[in-house]
């Protein structure tokens, strides 16, 4: 679901909704400049999701399965985000730096891990607002159609990144930031060996798009403790699978 232009979008959201819609980064598109404002569809473009997904019941839990099958209470916020002590490809306060505290406590000793290692990584979006993910969604929307968009964006209440358990991530240059060109980067090659020793899985893998309901995202990170990490990287699953839950297609 250029960089530069990416990075202007979260800006925008930035100034349109202030601190509560910070975080919008998620895939490549034209968007606005910095401080113009976006523009969301009728929200009668959006799918009657509500109706159709099964609401979590219990959303604080780590391993929690989030999917287009699986939406978050509606109020629902994690209670325990700090920031985590890493480098982001921004400067500015935001509550994208933002994760849950043991998934903070985690992504911090990966990428002292990588840096001893020689791959320097640098953070790009990690928690999301259901209202920020509202307002991204809407944009892509707009800009190639539902059907597209949910193919590389989560509606709102069904993005990891709400849980605060999530991270997109690249490398120290930020030029593949959730960009394709990430895939194959020796950044990508290391997450791909080593996540899971931190209690990390590519979320969105490649060749299983008709589980997720995603395309492929290496920068994707999602943190469900190191056991349950390490049998879904041994045995090549998703969080789907090693729920047993039933596939999300599209």
């Amino acid at each position: 679901m250029l960089t530069m232009v990416k990075f202007h979008l979260e800006l925008a959201c930035v100034v349109l909704l202030a601190t509560l819609l910070t975080g919008c980064l998620e895939k490549k598109q034209m968007a606005p400049d910095d401080g113009e404002a976006v523009v969301p569809v009728n929200k009668s473009t959006f799918k009657n999701h509500d109706d159709e997904a099964k609401v979590i019941a219990n959303p604080e839990s780590i391993p929690v399965l989030v999917n287009k099958e699986n939406i978050l209470p509606e109020s629902y916020q994690p209670n325990d985000l700090v920031e985590p002590d890493i480098s982001f490809i921004f400067s500015e306060k935001s509550e994208k730096r933002k994760m849950r505290a043991e998934a903070a406590t985690a992504i911090e000793k990966l990428f002292a891990a990588a840096h001893a290692d020689g791959i320097a990584l640098l953070g790009v979006s990690a928690y999301r607002s259901r209202a920020a993910q509202e307002i991204l969604f809407h944009y892509y929307v707009s800009q190639d159609g539902y059907e597209t968009a949910q193919t590389y964006s989560a509606l709102p209440g069904t993005s990891e990144h709400e849980t605060g358990l999530a991270i997109d991530v690249t490398g120290a240059d930020g030029k593949c930031a959730a960009e394709d060109c990430f895939s194959g980067s020796p950044e990508a090659r290391w997450l791909e060996d080593h996540a899971a020793e931190y209690g990390f899985i590519i979320r969105y893998p490649r060749g299983k798009e008709a589980i997720t309901g995603y395309q492929y995202e290496p920068w994707h990170l999602r943190y469900v403790g190191k056991k349950i990490a390490a049998d879904i990287a041994t045995r090549g699953m998703t969080l789907e699978e090693y729920f047993k839950a039933i596939p999300v297609s599209k």
